[in-house]
């Protein structure tokens, strides 16, 4: 090992989400491509490795593994790992952030990477909502990337979220699950209709909800989800003469007999079936449920919660194909209703 300190050039940044071993591998190929690391250097032994950037060894090892799988690295019992290809180039460098990880951010990101494949290197954040940790991400990470995808929600704040995006002019940028007005440069945007997908969704249960009086909506102050929502619920049942009500905190709502509850949230949901099942109302004949957001457990639960929602997988390949496109467009996200026993 010659007196070079690789360890400027791999380093583990543990706000992302990426996993680790990717980490190390990127940072690797990234060197490479920089011709930082030329053909036949010795790299680091995965004890090494493991102590220098505290990481497990099963970590060190994997990263090391996946370079040898893409050809990148070889190895000699006795001597350890070695570079064996330097015109390895990866054209595609993605910045991937989104507000929240839960099960259906999940489907995004599974169904986006593997349409991308290994050959592209994605950087994962999560600001958790938070528009401060989130402009503090964009600065630090508004150069080096060939693409920005950014899923753009916040409790509070973000009301120069525009100007802020406006920055990325190092990389093409794609907006998703929202437009943002504003925005000047040339962007890809795939978006959900907000108003219009609940109140078509909710005209297609129109046969179930006619046994019901009131539809009532969850829509806590606290929530990221925008107040298009409500617009497009209460034009659905003006037009079509249901009682409605939103509720701002379910924890002090009374259940009604007749009445049907959406909720958005997921906490409010596990909320609201544990005050419907401290009644004697039965799901899908007193109260009914309709829950934003599939998720698989959904389809179990009371023996199906009815929910509607984004197409989630779809997005994510949305998404990548926009990052695979060379032009700049805008797309809407497919929206399902999935009926089922509790309405």
């Amino acid at each position: 090992m010659s007196d070079f300190n690789i360890y400027q050039y791999i380093r583990i940044d543990d706000q992302s989400i990426t996993p680790k071993y990717l980490q190390l591998s990127n940072a690797i190929i990234e060197a490479i491509s920089n011709r930082t690391l030329t053909k036949d250097y010795l790299l680091p032994s995965i004890n090494d490795l493991s102590y220098e950037l505290d990481v497990s060894r099963d970590t060190a090892e994997k990263a090391y593994r996946h370079l040898k799988q893409l050809g990148i690295i070889g190895s000699v019992p006795g001597k350890g790992y070695y570079i064996t290809k330097t015109d390895y180039q990866q054209r595609i460098k993605i910045l991937l952030l989104f507000n929240k990880l839960s099960a259906h951010k999940k489907l995004i990101y599974d169904a986006f990477a593997a349409m991308l494949g290994e050959n592209v290197v994605i950087d994962f954040y999560i600001y958790n909502n938070d528009f401060t940790l989130f402009k503090k991400l964009i600065e630090q990470k508004k150069e080096g990337y060939t693409h920005y995808v950014i899923i753009p929600h916040f409790l509070e704040g973000g009301e120069e979220v525009a100007s802020l995006l406006d920055q990325l002019k190092s990389g093409k940028l794609i907006i998703l699950d929202k437009q943002v007005p504003g925005v000047k440069q040339e962007h890809s945007a795939i978006y959900e209709n907000f108003a219009g997908d609940i109140y078509k969704a909710l005209h297609q249960l129109l046969d179930r909800l006619s046994k019901y009086q009131t539809l009532k909506i969850i829509f806590p102050s606290y929530t990221y989800f925008p107040n298009e929502i409500l617009q497009g619920f209460q034009r659905f049942c003006t037009d079509f003469a249901f009682n409605y009500k939103t509720i701002s905190v379910i924890e002090e709502e009374e259940i009604e007999k007749g009445a049907v509850y959406i909720n958005l949230m997921e906490d409010d949901l596990v909320v609201l079936l544990g005050k419907i099942k401290q009644t004697s109302m039965i799901v899908g004949k007193d109260v009914g449920i309709i829950s934003y957001n599939e998720t698989p457990w959904k389809e179990f639960i009371l023996n199906g919660i009815t929910t509607i929602s984004t197409d989630f997988k779809a997005m994510g390949e949305m998404a990548a194909a926009m990052v695979l496109a060379e032009e700049n467009h805008s797309a809407e996200v497919p929206f399902h209703v999935r009926e089922r026993e509790s309405l």
